[in-house]
């Protein structure tokens, strides 16, 4: 089933075509803390990805994605991006999943809404 999904969808894993150059031209640079492979050409002028999992974009960790789009020259499993002590961990863009941050009053929240305050007059035009 997972071989089928690969062939008539480009959001459950690579395409073909991208199996077929990575397996041809491509040289593995490294993975990242998320399971996410990394290749690029002999050259060096192509890089890509080849996603763990859901093909999503926010899923590459900042370090990757400056590589990724030649920001720099240097893999990060050879020179690593320095961070910032206040600066908080990666994390993929969680919107539609279960952990999305859902708002007190939400219906997704399965809880119950604020009752109304009584402060607010509607508009009327004169």
């Amino acid at each position: 089933m997972p071989f089928i999904k690969m062939i008539f969808s480009w959001w459950n894993s690579a395409t073909f075509g991208t199996l077929w150059t990575t397996w041809t031209q491509g040289s593995a640079v490294g993975e990242d803390e998320f399971g996410n492979r990394y290749f690029q050409n002999k050259d060096g002028s192509r890089r890509w990805v080849l996603y763990n999992g859901t093909v999503e974009a926010s899923r590459v960790p900042p370090d990757w994605h400056g590589w990724m789009h030649h920001t720099f020259a240097e893999p990060p499993t050879k020179a690593p991006l320095k961070t910032k002590p206040w600066e908080m961990p990666h994390q993929p863009n969680l919107t539609g999943t279960p952990e999305a941050w859902r708002p007190q009053g939400s219906l997704q929240r399965s809880g119950q809404r604020p009752p109304a305050t009584g402060d607010y007059q509607a508009w009327k035009p004169e």
